[in-house]
């Protein structure tokens, strides 16, 4: 049990990047799904509000999924190789 409160700590401290748009949009994600920034290119700029609007939920959705990995390696660390569920939910 001290392991996993010890792996939920260091998932909270991890940060991936996530992009959309040939990478137009760029946002990244902390450990604990809250956006850390969102980035727009000049040319992401230039689009209309719905497409740009678009763009945002791309590159969340794509950091998410890169944060759902990334917290399962983490997890595999601690649980040494257990598998656990991808929709597995930690307690934060």
């Amino acid at each position: 049990q001290e392991k996993m409160k010890e792996a939920q700590e260091q998932i909270k401290k991890i940060e991936v990047e996530g992009e959309s748009g040939g990478n137009l949009v760029k946002i990244i994600l902390s450990g604990d799904y809250e956006i850390k920034s969102i980035v727009l290119t000049d040319a992401a700029k230039k689009e209309n509000q719905d497409i740009i609007n678009d763009l945002i939920i791309a590159a969340y959705n794509n950091a998410k999924e890169n944060l759902k990995k990334k917290t399962s390696e983490e997890l595999s660390k601690v649980t040494g190789g257990l598998n656990l569920p991808p929709d597995f939910k930690l307690p934060f």
